[in-house]
């Protein structure tokens, strides 16, 4: 049921944190995981690590904001492996300001990576994955589509975008035999969370506070979340947004 022998999956920013952390959970359920980020040195040490796993993995050099380099990316993963089962919408990242301080180029920079990546991969992927007669799609949404968060506004809204996107992608494509699912990781550490940590007063005690599990999360927290949405065990499950928190957001 969570066998991806013989699947193909790619994962944007899958060269570091939750990305690479659900990239190793495909490789070693038996996926060939394709990354896809800007940073050649990290994405080498990503294939290595997921090569030890014995998957056939290998990096891409993309700008998933840009949508020729996306047009151009799907075009070589359909010549390379001529498939595609398995999309990972991770590529992203934040701008700490409240919005009286925020500048539309920041804005725009972090609703083009959250946001308008996902949109362009996803409009890529689809005629891959109608021709296989289906595909997964995961969207990594975040806490901030649920909570405000003042010093994160553009996040906060990419983020509820995302989960938005995905309903609507659910509803289109179902009858494609294509599922669309959205997970919101809580409070993970990451290199994006540690300049949160760094950067706002308290975060570190509050979150350990409220999360149930006592503790923040790890990117491979979020392993068997990828592996379980890119599988045949949730054929029946499209248009979810599933928090992976710890018990965050359950919390009084």
């Amino acid at each position: 049921m969570f066998d991806l022998n013989g699947k193909v999956a790619l994962v944007t920013g899958g060269n570091g944190g939750i990305g690479l952390g659900m990239a190793l959970g495909l490789a070693k359920a038996g996926a060939t995981v394709v990354v896809a980020a800007r940073n050649a040195e990290k994405s080498a040490a990503a294939v290595e690590a997921l090569r030890a796993t014995g998957s056939e993995s290998f990096a891409l050099a993309a700008d998933v904001t840009d949508e020729a380099s996306v047009v151009a990316l799907f075009d070589e993963i359909a010549q390379r492996c001529g498939r595609l089962d398995i999309l990972v919408n991770n590529a992203g990242t934040t701008v700490r300001k409240p919005v009286d301080q925020l500048s539309l180029t920041e804005w725009n920079s972090v609703m083009d990576t959250n946001l308008t990546s996902a949109f362009l991969c996803c409009r890529a992927a689809y005629p891959l994955m109608q021709r296989a007669g289906g595909g997964k799609i995961v969207n990594i949404g975040s806490m901030a589509s649920i909570f405000g968060m003042p010093y994160a506004p553009a996040y906060g809204a990419s983020k509820g975008g995302i989960v938005q996107l995905t309903k609507a992608m659910a509803a289109s494509w179902a009858k494609d035999g294509i599922q669309v699912n959205a997970v919101l990781p809580g409070w993970i550490q990451t290199d994006l969370t540690d300049g949160a940590r760094a950067q706002v007063a308290g975060l570190n005690d509050r979150v350990i506070a409220r999360t149930a599990a006592g503790r923040w999360g790890q990117p491979q927290d979020l392993a068997g979340i990828a592996v379980f949405l890119s599988s045949a065990g949730s054929d029946f499950i499209t248009g979810t947004a599933i928090p992976v928190d710890g018990g965050y957001s359950i919390a009084a």
